[in-house]
């Protein structure tokens, strides 16, 4: 049984579901907004996080990790570059920006952006519900049965068995990517997915438990990562890097191949004939997916050769290789069968964890929506529609707004799931509601 609505002056203009990055940058766009206003009456927002405070992929928080996108693409710049919620004013307050302009930099070590959203957020922390997992969507029907609002049911993650429902004339959907398995494997005890890299791998570190192999599955800048974090960490155990290439592959970062992340490539993907998507998608794949950063790949390749130079090889590459099986062994650990494709010889990795860095796939966003997902159109290939100012198209009688913010690479391409425009993206989404209130306001 659904909780009643929470209070009499329960409809909010806007919640948001999920406060990772995108909804943070709606969050701050919001306040900004209603500070403007003075003492008028503002955008009444709200933002709904499962976890109990801010996390950003705190799992892959590596301690030299860097950034692979500019720092001037925070939460705000690119839409407001007078913001004091900049990555800049975060570096002040904290007493490092002469240190960090010193470094000649402009991509930060990724737990220092993490610490910069985490000191943004903070700041906005009255717009947040956090323990606040939403359970579903369900459509608000008017009396001449418009759809003019939606209820928002959440779990209360630190008290079980506890609902609330609050009311909302738009709904921001920003529930970020999920980790994927590959088929015919699972989680389990010495099978992590990279996400849980750095709490896995301190636990086994701390338990003093010997590690003597360690497997990583996939080609990409996270695999890469954890190959050489692993190798760091874990100082007398061999790493073993597993991957279906030849090699890796370098990230594509020359100046006219990051173009494809302006906010004018939106435009341009955005309004061009589906094939022409396809073909973008396919051309510039190597700027985000399954490549490494040039300067790792050199740093990995050069350990290796200074171990075989040395005659004690801990770090190995299995390229043009899958993994076939994985298998329970007796004592604790896995028995990883790898194949070597173009002879289909099969060898056994007897290892004490294989590490799945095997990327990300957006969250199931129908499922979530329940009923309301009923309300939203689909193309010819079942993709949600979706506008340009990342408004879900619905059938004739929906108001109320439901807003993507992820999820929409078949409309918006490359930068759907990726930093580049989130403080763009979160002035369109705040224009776009601003937008629809004032023709309710009029109608």
């Amino acid at each position: 049984m659904k909780s009643p609505l929470t209070g009499s002056d329960a409809v909010h203009d806007v919640i948001g579901i999920g406060f990772g990055p995108s909804n943070l940058a709606l969050s701050i766009a919001v306040e900004e907004h209603n500070a403007r206003l003075g003492a008028g009456p503002g955008l009444r927002a709200l933002f709904l996080e499962r976890q109990p405070r801010f996390g950003w992929h705190r799992g892959m928080l590596i301690d030299d990790a860097t950034m692979q996108v500019s720092f001037l693409k925070d939460l705000v710049t690119l839409r407001n570059p007078t913001s004091d919620y900049s990555f800049l004013c975060f570096l002040r307050e904290r007493g490092r920006l002469i240190d960090f302009l010193n470094q000649k930099t402009l991509f930060p070590l990724r737990m220092e952006f993490h610490e910069y959203f985490a000191w943004a957020a903070e700041r906005v922390a009255h717009l947040v519900a956090y323990d606040s997992e939403v359970v579903s969507v369900d459509p608000v029907r008017d009396d001449d049965g418009t759809v003019s609002r939606f209820d928002v049911t959440s779990r209360d993650t630190a008290r079980p068995g506890a609902t609330v429902t609050r009311r909302a004339r738009n709904i921001s959907v920003a529930m970020g990517l999920e980790p994927h398995v590959p088929p015919g494997l699972e989680l389990t005890e010495h099978v992590w997915h990279n996400s849980e890299l750095i709490p896995r791998a301190t636990g086994l570190a701390d338990s003093g438990v010997p590690v003597r192999r360690a497997v990583v599955l996939g080609a990409g800048q996270s695999a890469a990562e954890a190959v050489d974090y692993l190798h760091r960490t874990f100082p007398e155990a061999e790493v073993v890097s597993v991957f279906a290439k030849y090699g890796y592959t370098p990230a594509d970062d020359s100046p006219f191949a990051n173009r494809i992340f302006d906010p004018e490539a939106v435009d341009v993907y955005f309004s061009a004939p589906a094939e022409v998507k396809q073909s973008l998608l396919d051309y510039h794949r190597s700027t985000n997916y399954s490549v490494v950063d040039m300067e790792l790949i050199e740093s990995l390749y050069a350990t290796a050769y200074q171990e075989k130079v040395a005659g004690r090889e801990r770090l190995r590459f299995l390229n043009v290789s899958r993994v076939r099986a994985v298998d329970p062994r007796a004592g604790g650990g896995v028995d990883v069968a790898v194949e070597f494709l173009p002879t289909a010889e099969r060898q056994i990795l007897s290892a004490d964890m294989l590490v799945l860095a095997t990327g990300y796939r957006p969250r199931d966003v129908t499922s979530l929506l329940g009923a309301a997902g009923k309300l939203c159109l689909r193309d010819d290939g079942d993709a949600i529609r979706v506008g340009r100012d990342h408004r879900v198209e619905t059938v004739p009688e929906v108001t109320a707004g439901i807003y993507l913010q992820g999820g929409t690479e078949h409309t918006h391409g490359l930068t759907s799931t990726l930093l580049s425009t989130v403080a763009v993206r979160a002035e369109e989404i705040h224009h776009s509601v601003l937008a629809g209130l004032a023709g309710l306001a009029t109608a």
